[in-house]
């Protein structure tokens, strides 16, 4: 059961056009907090997260979802609750940060366009036809040795994309697994070791879809970028401060997705219990 967590570090580019002023450091991650866009990237994760319960439902439950149980799914991916969450997280990890290199950052005009563009491709997304699209696309760049597609796979690794999503990913399979054992699923069967071997055992898959997920998003979404502003980036991901957002952004993630897992694993567990009586 593999959840995305792809959540790309800070997002800037070479030049900026305008500043924003200093701002009361009381306010200074909420001011950030919304210059990264964070409200409209949970609200398409929600999107995401209720896909991913019919998906879920789908797989296995013997009969086809019911609507108690696209009820269940769509409490558990509550939207302010998701919001309040990675909000906490994210205010605690940038705690002891001088987030004004930041804010000077993301407040410029070409550091929001360049959120605004990765905003704009995950939405894109949610559609099947343009993911298999940008998928094959950038299958295309990769085998062309594309440039472009060069510097996309150097800010990837600059900022350890894959390693990171592929332990999130593994952590959120671990705590649904919990889930479904919590609500007593597998009536006691498996035990940590096999959920362990199990879990490990999905590993070299979730780190192809998670390889090529994150490099067809990333090279559709920074087309419309000179590489100049690609390049940019890829320099700003590699001070101090771009690695600072970078882990932020991870561990504000990371409460919020095993949460989520562990809760759909026992709303599973009910569901499936209920279907057998």
């Amino acid at each position: 059961m593999n959840m995305r967590f792809t959540i790309p570090a800070a997002l800037i580019a070479t030049s900026f056009s305008s500043v924003l002023p200093a701002f009361a450091q009381d306010n200074d991650t909420d001011v950030l907090f919304d210059l990264l866009m964070l409200p409209e990237i949970i609200s398409i994760m929600r999107e995401e997260g209720v896909s991913y319960g019919e998906t879920i439902g789908q797989d296995l439950f013997a009969g086809p979802p019911t609507a108690d149980w696209q009820a269940k799914v769509e409490r558990i991916y509550d939207y302010d609750v998701m919001v309040g969450m990675v909000k906490e997280d994210f205010e605690i990890s940038l705690s002891d940060v001088d987030l004004s290199p930041m804010i000077e950052f993301f407040g410029s005009d070409q550091g929001q366009m360049i959120i605004g563009l990765e905003v704009s491709a995950r939405e894109a997304l949610l559609d099947e036809a343009v993911e298999e699209a940008s998928e094959e696309m950038a299958a295309v760049a990769i085998a062309d040795e594309d440039p472009r597609m060069s510097l996309v796979q150097e800010f990837v690794q600059v900022n350890n994309l894959i390693e990171t999503n592929v332990a999130g990913a593994l952590n959120s399979n671990l705590a649904f697994y919990g889930g479904l054992v919590d609500g007593g699923a597998f009536g006691g069967a498996l035990s940590e070791e096999d959920i362990l071997t199990d879990v490990w055992s999905q590993e070299p898959e979730i780190r192809s879809n998670t390889t090529d997920w994150i490099h067809s998003f990333l090279f559709m979404a920074y087309q419309p970028l000179d590489d100049a502003d690609l390049q940019g980036y890829i320099a700003f991901s590699e001070t101090d401060a771009g690695g600072d957002i970078n882990r932020a952004m991870f561990e504000s993630f990371d409460r919020l997705f095993n949460g989520i897992s562990r809760s759909l694993g026992r709303a599973a567990a009910t569901e499936m219990t209920s279907q057998e009586l």
